[in-house]
């Protein structure tokens, strides 16, 4: 990015952050220089009825020309452009009387080195002395509690290596509290230090001394707060997915700047105001606010290539949804965001620390909470699906697919979340900084009325899927095999198509009713659904006629689920049916997908009851009677194994049904249970076959006899000689 825009945005960021000055501070300066005369001037006209009289009529005609040369109502308001340019000049006027403050600042200083006689000496050398001895004892009782800290603190990380997160937590809380003890005992021997010895036995301290015990235990306390989320010393006690080297390196800038920022605005800085003046005091601030913005742009620059990595890590695995590619973007230039901040932040604190810096402090706290809440949520949830979702046992055996069906919404649940958390921190940013002002737009009628309006189309979405799930669930707990009464092949039919019907309805209803929430007017929708409904029905006959036809053949139940069907020229296994189509795998594997409009005629081979035809082909020469008692006994050996079950009837013996050129067909029929014929004939040829040997029954075969020069076919049983 070129240096030009890095300034521009520079320029941009301070004109948002630095308030214009108001009029009354600067006319307070005027109203305080006029000298007190003015109030005694103003009681003796006002104790004088003349005077009084003529002020009054003064004021009036005041009043009378300011009403005169009043801007009309219909008066245009500044431009951007003007009000772009006034909160520029007065950016340029604050960051001019900064750096007038400053010069001052190095000339007091120079003044204090080249005048002695400025600074009082002798009370330099009785703080000196209560310093260090205050001091002493305040870090030399810290170091040696920190020693104790850390023995038990050990001991703790010993107990929580490998544990559960439970017990982690509460060893961390035990280890903080120990440490915070630390900190509170070396203050108050600090302070026992301060008014016995120091206070010679009067219990009085010097103001200095209290600002340094104060200074000392918001800082300590600030860095057991840090050493409570990173533990750089103990791993097993750090709760957040953190690196060891990361721990320690973050904790060695912070603990740092913490020390440097929180000893010198809380103690050295007063004191040194106390001791010389405020000009002084305010260039050691300069100095010291300098160092750390050094610090921040060292670990800014040091950090660059790690962040953006971690930025395009989202990206790089092949996602390539908002956040990912919000990610590729910020990867370029969040170095140069984060020095223009650091820069902005130091120039907004040297000029107008007292207004501009509360503000952006505020500001930017908030927008690392809500940074750091969003990222949590994201968190806990992607953990919540990454862990994946069990259902109890007895509901898996019930409901087998309900699990996998919650687990496919699991990737669409995330992305929403992720959508909506994202929004949120967006929002919770943008009003932190004053961009937007959400929550007054949120109190407002028009806010209410959106938000209630998302609210319930979220709801009715919500129960919309909640029905869906409940009624897929029913209908797979009522096709399950395992609990309650088999279900029939009819059952199977009606219930698929009443669930596909049922999921169009509900979809249809459930956008309908959304859209009338968000403040859609859906009597047009319902309008033009007929319409198009209408335009449909001319348009697409054949579907139509696809529609009607499977309706009919629903009514009729003239085939259902797992039957086996001929439709035209195509026999198989019916593997779905829906209300304008039909499905069919045939024997070979193939699966046909045949619309009702182009069938004909519906051959049905497992309704009610099924027959296996039995045409068995035997010689000429062999006896009828035998051969029939042989089909009967094949026939009482089939009743003997387990396809007896499925056999409903006697074998019905027909006879003799057609003559061959060397055979004779006798045929019989078994009655079995739908569907079963073919198994029943399959076990019922092997009975025959096995009774025929038996028995010496030949069955017919084509072969060729030669004799000398004439070579015939023949289709006959060979003779005694094999000719």
């Amino acid at each position: 990015m070129p240096l030009r825009y890095i300034a521009a945005i520079f320029v941009l960021f301070l004109s948002l952050t630095l308030p214009v000055a108001p009029s009354a501070a600067q006319d307070s300066g005027a109203t305080a220089s006029k000298p007190a005369s003015s109030v005694d001037d103003l009681i003796r006209i006002l104790e004088n009825e003349e005077a009084r009289n003529a002020l009054l009529s003064r004021l009036k005609s005041e009043v009378a020309a300011q009403a005169q040369t009043k801007a009309p109502p219909n008066a245009s308001e500044p431009t951007i452009a003007r009000q772009i340019a006034e909160q520029t000049k007065a950016t340029a006027e604050h960051i001019v009387a900064g750096g007038e403050a400053v010069w001052e600042g190095v000339v007091g200083i120079a003044t204090v080195l080249s005048e002695p006689d400025s600074v009082n000496y002798q009370a330099l050398k009785a703080f000196l002395f209560n310093f260090f001895l205050v001091g002493a004892a305040l870090f030399a009782s810290f170091l040696l509690l920190r020693l104790i800290s850390h023995f038990l603190q050990h001991r703790f990380a010993n107990r929580a290596a490998g544990r559960h997160w439970s017990l982690r937590v509460l060893l961390m809380a035990s280890s903080t509290l120990a440490d915070v003890m630390t900190v509170a005992l070396a203050w108050g021997a600090g302070y026992i230090i301060a008014l016995q010895v120091v206070g010679r036995g009067v219990g009085r301290m010097d103001i200095n001394q209290t600002l340094l015990l104060n200074a000392f235990l918001m800082v300590e306390l600030l860095k057991v707060g840090m050493r409570m989320v990173l533990q750089p010393r103990f791993p097993a006690l750090r709760l957040p997915p953190v690196c060891d080297t990361t721990a320690a390196y973050w904790y060695f800038w912070l603990a740092r700047v913490i020390s440097l920022v929180g000893y010198t605005f809380l103690f050295v800085a007063p004191v040194v105001a106390s001791l010389s003046s405020d000009t002084a005091a305010q260039v050691v601030r300069v100095v010291v606010m300098l160092t750390v913005l050094l610090i921040a742009l060292l670990v800014i620059l040091q950090n660059r290539d790690r962040v953006r990595q971690a930025l395009s890590a989202r990206a790089a695995s092949g996602r390539t949804d908002f956040l990912g590619r919000s990610g590729v973007f910020l990867a370029g230039i969040w170095h140069m965001l984060a020095i223009v901040y650091v820069v902005s932040a130091f120039v907004v604190w040297l000029v107008n620390p007292a207004i501009a810096l509360p503000f952006m402090v505020s500001a930017t706290l908030k927008s690392i909470i809500a940074f750091i809440f969003g990222g949590l949520v994201i968190t806990f949830v992607g953990r919540f699906a990454n862990a994946g979702l069990r259902l109890p046992d007895d509901v898996r055996l019930r409901l087998p697919m309900l699990e996998g069906r919650l687990q496919a919404f699991v990737p669409l649940m995330m992305q929403i979340v992720r959508t909506l958390v994202s929004t949120g921190v967006v929002i919770a940013v943008a009003q932190a900084w004053g961009l937007i002002d959400f929550i007054g737009w949120l109190a407002s009628d028009t806010g209410q009325r959106i938000t209630t309006s998302t609210i319930a189309a979220l709801i009715i979405l919500l129960l919309g899927f909640l029905a869906y799930l409940a009624m897929s669930s029913w209908v797979e707990y009522r096709l399950n095999p395992e609990f309650g009464s088999i279900p029939t092949s009819r059952e199977k039919t009606l219930l698929s198509l009443f669930r596909n019907a049922f999921s169009i309805a509900l979809v249809i209803l459930v956008a309908m009713l959304a859209l009338a929430q968000i403040g859609v007017n859906i009597a047009p929708l319902l309008a033009g659904a007929g319409v198009l409904g209408l335009a449909i029905g001319f348009g697409a006959q054949k579907l139509v006629q696809d529609i009607i036809t499977g309706v009919f053949i629903q009514l009729e139940n003239v085939m259902n689920e797992g039957d086996i069907v001929s439709l035209g020229n195509v026999t198989g296994a019916v593997e779905k049916l829906t209300i304008r189509s039909v499905s069919i795998r045939s024997l070979d594997g193939t699966l046909h997908l045949i619309p009702f409009s182009s069938v004909d005629t519906v051959s049905n081979l497992m309704k009610d009851f099924g027959y296996h035809v039995a045409e068995i082909r035997v010689g000429l020469r062999e006896d009828i009677d035998a051969v029939k008692n042989a089909m009967q006994e094949a026939f009482e050996l089939l009743m003997q194994t387990e396809w007896k079950d499925k056999v409903i009837d006697d074998l019905e013996m027909h006879g003799i049904t057609a003559f061959g050129d060397s055979f004779i067909t006798v045929r019989a029929r078994i009655k079995t249970i739908a569907g079963s014929h073919w198994g029943t004939g399959r076990a019922y040829n092997e009975m025959i076959k096995q009774v025929f040997d038996r028995r010496d029954i030949k069955i017919p075969f084509p072969h060729l006899a030669i004799a000398g020069d004439i070579t015939r076919k023949q289709m006959s049983l060979p003779d005694a000689s094999g000719t």
